[in-house]
């Protein structure tokens, strides 16, 4: 009997196994504008984020909501997860809390602590988080960059300082008149609203009226050139212009050089990165909560000039970005010009609900294209 048993079992097992091998596995993609699960089967919480790649894994640092409309303010912090494929992400937990406690910290909770973005200083082996900073029950009139670092990529981040960028600085290409003009009486009295100012902004010569005590910044981007740099990119001038900063060699400080760019256009939502030498921008207008038609644009020197080009959507949703706004480009480690462009997909009714839009990004000549795809894969880029 129990040879027949034994026997039994041996035939058995190759097809178990066989039938647990051929079970057919659904393949990894993206799905945008779905709802995208964590390693415990949560809907991923990162918005307004970016991605920084280290030591063979990817780091997503994002705005942490919570439900309804309240999520719109900053009730938890900054919240961090890592993946090996950008597909599968595992929950690394708070990155940096909202203070309770303390209603006058600058972080305190209830602020508006938007589009963090980390990057990793070679010299000083630290982590450095940048975020747009406005101090609690204040709207969006104080315009801050908030500052934090960290020993491990994960954090936990300590909060440093924040700052209104270029205090007492001219920018690069600041031009004589800005400089000599002064400001009008009537612009100490206006009272203006993100995307809403009456008049050409250079008229209005905001970079002259916030000289004295730092130029405006609300959204936001970082990066890091090739040669170790840092960048600071923010809606500055009522959001009706674009700066670039050149950030001190420990990234927690502006080192004096910026450019002032497309003044007028409000571009909000810059996304920077470098294709085959030449530095790209895709933005968004300045509509709120609101989708509009992306904006891009290109150079040859990060600090300028830049020259925009064309909406970089094509097709059926173009108008509107396909729904989103522009967070990040990420270029994909150990695929040749594979880049991949992160958008939000703004719900503030219930802000935990928002969604993310991830599409490949392409060019014709030096055109950004992006197309909507309902469901793509890394692939994508090996058939190009």
């Amino acid at each position: 009997m129990r040879t027949i048993l034994k026997l039994a079992l041996l035939f058995a097992l190759p097809t178990a196994i066989l039938l647990s091998c051929s079970e057919p596995k659904e393949p990894k993609s993206f799905k945008p504008g779905q709802l995208w699960p964590d390693n415990n089967g949560k809907h991923i919480n990162a918005h307004g984020g970016g991605i920084l790649f280290h030591e063979g894994s990817y780091y997503w640092f994002g705005e942490h909501k919570i439900e309804g409309e309240a999520g719109n303010l900053a009730q938890v912090g900054v919240h961090c997860y890592s993946s090996k494929n950008l597909y599968d992400w595992k929950d690394e937990g708070i990155a940096l809390p909202v203070v309770t406690g303390d209603p006058d910290h600058d972080i305190a909770k209830g602020c508006i602590l938007e589009r963090p973005k980390v990057i990793y200083n070679a010299k000083t082996k630290k982590f450095v988080m940048w975020f747009h900073l406005e101090w609690p029950g204040q709207g969006y009139a104080t315009a801050r960059s908030g500052v934090a670092t960290s020993d491990k990529v994960t954090g936990p981040y300590t909060f440093v300082k924040s700052v209104r960028p270029n205090k007492g600085q001219w920018p690069n290409n600041v031009s004589e008149k800005m400089k000599t003009g002064g400001v009008p009486e009537r612009v100490a009295s206006m009272k203006f609203t993100g995307g809403e100012v009456p008049e050409h902004p250079d008229s209005l010569n905001l970079l002259a009226r916030d000289f004295e005590v730092g130029q405006m910044a609300r959204d936001m981007n970082l990066f890091v050139d090739d040669d170790g740099k840092g960048y600071h990119i923010y809606s500055s001038e009522e959001n009706s212009t674009l700066h670039i900063s050149l950030l001190t060699d420990d990234f927690l400080d502006y080192e004096g050089a910026y450019v002032r760019e497309f003044p007028g256009r409000f571009m909000e939502a810059p996304a920077l990165f470098k294709r085959k030498g030449k530095y790209y921008l895709i933005a968004s207008g300045c509509t709120g909560w609101r989708p509009n038609a992306a904006r891009s644009a290109v150079a040859d020197n990060i600090l300028g000039p830049w020259r925009e080009l064309k909406n970089p959507c094509v097709g059926e949703g173009s108008d509107l970005t396909f729904k989103s706004q522009s967070t990040y480009v990420l270029p994909v480690n150990g695929k040749e010009d594979a880049f991949v462009y992160l958008g939000d997909r703004w719900t503030p009714e219930n802000a935990i609900d928002g969604r993310y839009i991830w599409l490949p990004l392409t060019f014709e000549g030096e055109q950004p294209v992006l197309k909507w795809a309902d469901s793509w894969d890394l692939n994508f880029f090996d058939k190009k």
